[in-house]
């Protein structure tokens, strides 16, 4: 009982909960199976890791904000069929997060722009990547109030640590000039420092309606779409389609 109350203590204090919740039964299911000592210290050190990935997991996919959760398991692939799934499989594996690179997923609205960036993200989080999911507005609106209150290099420093950042809805509110330019100095910042996933209803030829400068715009896009993967998305939207097929179950 003394040496119980002791292991417990230790282990409290080493910050090794998964261990004290377990040691007592795996130690008694390692005598019944004869066991080595070292099959039964492997048993409790890999259930600590693996709690300790699943916890650290659930952190990053909460700080990365996302609205939903999206996979790449629950999109119809089949519903924009001239989307290059092949490429957004690859994608998937993250090796564009480790290279810098950017994704931009251009198309109508309702096509599921900001499913696939989520489910990107969302990858991103699992294969240990800080990600932070904002609208192109929330984005703007942040970025102005910290330049306001003088706070814009504590947020410039914070976002600088993601590894990717989602930036959603680009073009679906238009900038005024302030914001333009803050999300261009974002952006450039960005270039070669960490990756971005954009989702827009614009060409790039109607970058400058959000803009209004065309310097600025094409040096923006100059910057974004050196190192990138450009996803057309046109079609009729999934949305809709989904209300008209419930409509007609009812």
């Amino acid at each position: 009982m003394a040496n119980d109350l002791l292991i417990r203590s230790y282990l409290k204090r080493l910050r090794l909960p998964v261990v004290a919740q377990n040691y007592a039964r795996l130690a008694k299911e390692a005598t019944a199976h004869n066991q080595t000592f070292q099959d039964y210290l492997l048993a409790l050190l890999e259930g600590e890791v693996l709690q300790r990935e699943e916890n650290a997991q659930k952190l990053r996919l909460s700080r990365a904000r996302f609205p939903v959760i999206k996979t790449l398991d629950s999109f119809d692939f089949t519903a924009i069929p001239s989307l290059n799934k092949a490429l957004v499989i690859e994608l998937s594996r993250g090796s564009y997060v480790e290279r810098r690179e950017n994704v931009i997923f251009i198309g109508s609205y309702g096509t599921g722009k900001t499913h696939l960036a989520i489910a990107l993200g969302v990858f991103a989080c699992r294969q240990g990547k800080r990600v932070r999911f904002y609208t192109a507005a929330g984005l703007i609106n942040e970025l102005l109030e910290a330049q306001a209150q003088l706070r814009i290099s504590k947020l410039e420093a914070s976002l600088a640590k993601c590894d990717l950042i989602i930036l959603d809805e680009l073009g679906f509110v238009p900038f005024s000039k302030e914001g333009a330019e803050a999300l261009f100095t974002f952006c450039s910042s960005r270039y070669e420092r960490g990756s971005l996933v954009i989702t827009t209803n614009l060409d790039f030829a109607r970058w400058k309606e959000l803009f209004g400068d065309e310097a600025l715009t094409g040096a923006l896009l100059d910057r974004l779409t050196h190192r990138c993967h450009i996803l057309e998305m046109n079609g009729e939207s999934y949305r809709f389609k989904e209300s008209v097929r419930r409509k007609e179950k009812t």
